[in-house]
C-alpha cells in the first residue's frame, strides 16, 4: 500500500476536512481556525507528493519523507474519528437523556475536557505538518497531477471459469484415461503433475474433477489443497471436511484416523492434492497410507512445481504440463480481451495483443490477467503501453510472471489498489467469504463512491467484481449468500510486494509502522510481534492448534494498539474478552466466533459506538447478550449465538443502522423480538439451527429493505402466520429466499415473500419432508431466475403456470422421488411446464436445451 497511497490518503484526509460535516463540528468544539490551517498545509504537500513518488527510487531521503507524511496523514485521519466518536456518544446520551443511568454508562464524556484534549492535538499536528513541508523545500518538487491508464468504469463481467480453458485437451484426455482405466497391482495410483507457477496446473485438475464421467466414476470425490508444512493433522482434518463437509479440529490424531477410515471404508476414491512441497518421503508414506482405505481403482492426482516431490509421491511417471502453445494463448487472451467475434473490428488491436502474448512466454496465468485488463478499452495507446512497458524488462527468475501481474496492477484504480494490497494480510490459500472481505474494506476506509448515498456494501460488491474480472481473486464456490474467493499464489506474492511494509502476514516481518497484521499464536511467540503497534489498524489473530490462556497477551496487545479499526480473534480459544476492550474507541469490527468457552460479553463494549461488525458466531456459551446492546448505534451486522430462550425487547430492535442480522445455533431460543419492524434497514435476515424458536415475530413482515431471508433447521417452527384480511401482494424488496429444515412446515405460506412476489429472484426449498404442494401463487413469481428444490420426499408435482415464469433460467430438482418421476424427459407429466427452462437438472437425468 506504500506506492501512490499518501497522495490518496492525504485526498480522503482533506475530502474528510472540507466537508460540511466537519464545518458543523470545528464550528460547535471552536476548532475551525486550527482545522483550516491542516487543510491548507496538507493540501500543499499532497500538490508535490505524486512527483516525490515518481523519484522515490532515486534516494531513500525521498521515501523517508513520503513515510512520514503518510503517518501524519493517517494521525490526523485518527484525530478526526475522535470527533466522529464524540458526535455519537453524545447522540446516545441525548436518545436516553432521561436516565441517570445512561448519563452514568458515558460518565467519562467531558465536554470541556474533550475540547482541550482535542485542541492540543490539533495543535501538535499542525506541528508536525508545518515540519514536514519545511522539509520538503530542499527537494525543488513539482505540483503534479493523479492520471490513470484505463480508469474507465466496466460493463459488468462474469468470472471466467474452468470451462473457458484452451489448449489442455491432450492433458484432459491423458489425466481422464489415468483415472478411468483399470490396472492391477496397487490399490491406489497417484499421477504427479508438475510445472512451473500459474501454468495451468490447479485449473486442469479442476477440470478433470469436475468432469461428468469422472463423478460418476468414483463414489468420493476429495479436494485438498496442500500448505507448505504438510502437517498430517492439518490434512486429515482437511480431507474429512471435503469428504463429509464435517469440521473435527478438536479430535486428536486417532480420532481422526478413524473418521477418515469410516469415511473411506472400501469406497472407490479420487483425491487430488493440490500443491505439494513436501520432500519428506516418510511424510508421504503416512499420508498415502491413510489414503488407502479407499477399493482399488482409487486415484490420485498430485500438482507440484517440484520434480523431487514428483519422484517421491508418483507410482506412474510424471506428467508434465508444458507452457501453453503460442495459438493457444493468443486464442484464450483474444477470448478474454474481446466479446465473441468482436476482434474482427480491431485488426490494429489483435496485432499489439500478439506482441503481449509473446512477452506472456506461455504461462496462462500472466495471459489471463492482461486479456481480462485489456477488455476494459479498445483505445489503441492503452494496448501499446501495456505491450511497451519496461517491467517486462525487470530482472526476474526464469518463467516468473510477476511484470505480467504487475503491469495489470499498475492499471487498477487506486481505490482498487489500496483493497488488493489489503488482502496480503491473509496467509496464502486462505478461502473468505466475500462478505466477510467487504466488511474488512469497508471498516477500513477502503470503499468509495461517485454515487451519494449508495451503500458501502455495494460499494464492496462492484469492487469484488471488477478484481474478479481482472482474474485478482478466484472464484472457489458460489453461494447464493455468500460467495467463497481465494488469491492464487503469485498473485499473493503482489499484493504482498505492493502493500510492502504495512502489512504483515504470516511469516513475512518488517520494520516501519505496521498497519494490517495477521499473527499465529499456537505458531509464533509473543515476542516476535512487532515493537510498533500504536499504528495498527487491522488485527488478526489465528490460534490454530487451540492453545489456552491468550487473555493477558490479547490484553496486553489491545493496550499498545489504541488505533485498531479491526480486530479478528476468532477460534482464539477465549473464556472471556478483555475488559480493556472498551478502550478501542476506534474499532468498528469485532470477530469472536468459534469461542465457545466465553460466557459473557463485558457490558463495557456497547461503550463501543464506533462498532459496525459484531460476530459472536459458534460462541454457544453465551448465557445471554450484553443488556445496553441497544448503544452500540452504528452496528450494521450482527451475528448472534445465544443459550438465551427469549431476548430482550428494546434491545437489538434499537440498531436501526443493521444492514444484516443472523442468528445461529441458538439452542435454547423460543421467540425472537417483536419489534423487529424497527429495524427498517435490515437487508438480510439468517435465522440457522434454532431448533426451538416456535415462531416468527408479526413484524417481519413489515421490514422494508429486506432482500435475502434464510430459515433452515429449526425444528419447531410454525410458519403459518395470521394473514392480513388484504394480503401484500406487491411493495416488497425480497430478491433471495431459502427455506429448508422446517418439518411443520406443509405448503409455503404467502406471507413469506413479504409482499415480494413480483421481485423474487433466487428461491431454494430443501429438507422439507412434509411439503406437499406448492402454492398456485407460484406462477406470479415473474422474477424469478433460479429455483431449487431438494429433499421434498413428498412433493408430488410442479403447479399449474410454471409457463408463466419466462425469466426461470436454472430450475435444479434432487431428492424429491415423486416430483422427479413427473419432470422425466419428454414423458413425464410436468416436462412441459419445464419445457421452457434453458439448464435443468434432475437426480434421473441431467440436460441443457438452447433458448430458442
Amino acid at each position: 500500500m506504500a506506492e501512490s497511497f499518501a497522495f490518496e490518503i492525504a485526498g480522503k484526509v482533506l475530502e474528510k476536512l472540507g466537508s460540511a460535516a466537519y464545518e458543523r463540528i470545528s464550528l460547535a468544539w471552536g476548532v475551525r481556525e486550527e482545522f483550516e490551517k491542516l487543510k491548507l498545509t496538507l493540501a500543499a504537500i499532497r500538490a508535490v507528493v505524486l512527483d516525490a513518488e515518481q523519484q522515490q527510487a532515486r534516494t531513500q531521503e525521498f521515501s523517508l519523507w513520503l513515510q512520514r507524511f503518510k503517518d501524519a496523514c493517517y494521525d490526523v485521519d485518527y484525530l478526526i474519528d475522535e470527533f466522529e466518536i464524540e458526535a455519537l456518544r453524545r447522540q446516545v446520551l441525548e436518545q436516553g437523556s432521561t436516565g441517570s443511568k445512561v448519563r452514568h454508562f458515558f460518565s467519562g464524556s467531558n465536554p470541556l475536557a474533550f475540547r482541550f484534549r482535542m485542541s492540543y492535538k490539533i495543535k501538535k499536528a499542525n506541528e508536525m505538518l508545518n515540519e514536514i513541508a519545511a522539509n520538503k523545500a530542499k527537494f525543488h518538487l513539482t505540483e503534479k497531477h493523479e492520471t490513470n491508464v484505463i480508469h474507465r468504469e466496466r460493463e459488468t463481467y462474469s468470472f471466467v471459469k474452468t470451462s473457458s480453458v484452451i489448449g489442455r485437451d491432450e492433458a484432459k484426455q491423458h489425466l481422464q484415461n489415468f483415472l478411468m482405466n483399470p490396472t492391477d497391482g496397487e490399490d491406489i495410483l497417484v499421477l504427479p503433475i508438475v510445472g512451473i507457477r500459474g501454468i495451468g496446473k490447479t485449473t486442469l485438475a479442476q477440470l478433470v474433477f469436475n468432469e461428468e464421467s469422472v463423478k460418476s466414476h468414483f463414489e468420493l470425490r476429495i479436494w485438498v489443497c496442500v500448505t507448505e508444512d504438510f502437517d498430517i493433522k492439518q490434512l486429515m482434518i482437511k480431507i474429512i471436511k471435503s469428504a463429509t463437509g464435517r469440521e473435527c479440529k478438536d479430535m486428536n490424531k486417532e480420532e481422526l484416523h478413524k473418521v477418515l477410515q469410516d469415511c473411506l471404508n472400501t469406497k472407490r476414491i479420487f483425491v487430488v492434492l493440490d500443491d505439494v512441497w513436501n520432500e519428506d518421503k516418510k511424510k508421504w508414506i503416512e499420508l498415502k497410507d491413510l489414503l488407502c482405505g479407499g477399493a482399488q481403482g482409487s486415484r490420485i492426482i498430485v500438482t507440484t512445481r517440484i520434480r523431487n516431490v514428483a519422484t517421491i509421491t508418483g507410482t506412474t511417471p510424471l506428467y508434465d504440463l508444458e507452457h501453453l502453445s503460442y495459438d493457444n494463448c493468443l486464442s484464450l487472451f483474444l477470448k478474454l480481451a474481446f466479446k465473441e467475434g468482436e476482434e474482427k473490428q480491431h485488426d490494429n488491436l489483435v496485432r499489439i495483443g500478439e506482441g503481449i502474448v509473446q512477452k506472456c512466454k506461455g504461462v496462462a496465468l500472466a495471459v489471463k490477467t492482461l486479456g481480462s485488463l485489456l477488455c476494459s478499452t479498445r483505445v489503441q495507446h492503452d494496448w501499446e503501453l501495456v505491450r511497451d512497458s519496461e517491467l517486462w524488462k525487470l530482472k526476474q527468475e526464469e518463467n516468473d510472471i510477476l511484470p505480467a501481474l504487475k503491469l495489470s496492477y499498475d492499471h487498477l484504480p487506486w481505490y482498487l489498489k489500496q483493497c488488493f494490497a489489503f488482502c496480503s494480510v491473509f496467509p496464502k490459500d486462505f478461502e473468505f467469504n466475500h462478505l466477510y472481505l467487504i466488511s474488512l474494506w469497508m471498516e477500513n476506509g477502503f470503499l468509495q463512491s461517485p454515487y451519494e448515498n449508495e451503500e458501502p456494501e455495494d460499494i464492496g460488491n462492484r469492487y469484488i467484481q471488477e478484481l474478479l474480472s481482472r482474474s485478482f481473486f478466484q472464484q472457489v464456490e458460489e453461494d447464493i449468500f455468500a460467495p467463497i474467493l481465494k488469491m492464487h499464489d503469485l498473485v499473493h506474492d503482489l499484493a504482498l510486494s505492493v502493500a510492502q511494509n504495512e502489512v504483515n502476514s504470516c511469516n513475512h516481518y518488517s520494520t516501519g509502522n505496521v498497519r494490517h497484521l495477521w499473527f499465529d499464536l499456537s505458531k509464533q511467540d509473543a515476542s516476535r510481534l512487532p515493537n510498533n503497534l500504536g499504528c495498527l489498524q487491522s488485527l488478526f489473530l489465528s490460534n490454530e492448534e487451540g492453545k489456552a490462556d491468550n487473555e493477558s497477551l490479547i490484553a496486553e496487545i489491545i493496550s499498545r494498539s489504541k488505533h485498531l479499526r479491526v480486530l479478528d480473534l476468532s477460534e482464539c480459544s477465549l473464556e472471556q474478552l478483555p475488559n480493556n476492550i472498551s478502550y478501542l474507541k476506534q474499532l468498528r469490527y469485532l470477530n469472536l466466533a468459534y469461542n465457545g468457552n466465553i460466557k459473557r460479553l463485558p457490558n463495557s463494549i456497547c461503550n463501543l459506538q464506533s462498532l459496525q461488525t459484531l460476530d459472536f458466531f459458534g460462541c454457544r456459551g453465551i448465557e445471554e447478550l450484553p443488556k445496553d446492546i441497544r448503544y452500540l448505534i452504528s452496528l450494521r451486522e450482527l451475528i448472534v449465538t445465544t443459550k438465551q430462550t427469549r431476548l430482550q425487547e428494546n434491545g437489538i430492535s434499537c440498531l436501526t443502522c443493521l444492514r444484516r442480522l443472523i442468528f445461529s445455533e441458538c439452542e435454547n431460543l423460543e421467540k425472537l423480538f417483536e419489534d423487529i419492524q424497527n429495524l427498517t434497514s435490515l437487508r438480510e435476515l439468517n435465522i440457522r439451527q434454532c431448533h426451538n424458536l416456535v415462531s416468527l415475530p408479526q413484524g417481519l413482515k413489515y421490514l422494508p429493505k429486506l432482500e435475502s431471508l434464510e430459515i433452515s433447521d429449526c425444528e419447531k417452527l410454525d410458519l403459518t402466520m395470521e394473514e392480513l384480511e388484504l394480503e401484500r401482494e406487491e411493495g416488497g424488496s425480497l430478491r433471495n429466499l431459502w427455506i429448508g429444515g422446517v418439518p411443520k412446515l406443509e405448503s409455503l405460506p404467502q406471507w413469506i415473500l413479504l409482499g415480494s412476489i413480483r421481485t423474487l429472484q433466487d428461491l431454494n426449498i430443501r429438507n422439507l419432508k412434509n411439503l406437499s404442494t406448492l402454492p398456485t401463487w407460484f406462477q406470479h413469481l415473474t422474477s424469478l431466475q433460479s429455483l431449487e428444490i431438494s429433499n421434498c420426499p413428498r412433493l408430488s408435482s410442479l403447479p399449474e403456470g410454471m409457463q408463466r415464469l419466462t425469466a426461470l433460467k436454472g430450475l435444479e430438482i434432487r431428492g424429491c422421488p415423486k416430483l422427479n418421476k413427473r419432470c422425466i424427459k419428454e414423458t413425464g407429466e410436468d416436462c412441459p411446464k419445464i419445457a421452457h427452462v434453458p439448464d435443468f437438472h434432475c437426480d434421473d437425468w441431467e440436460t441443457t436445451t438452447d433458448e430458442e
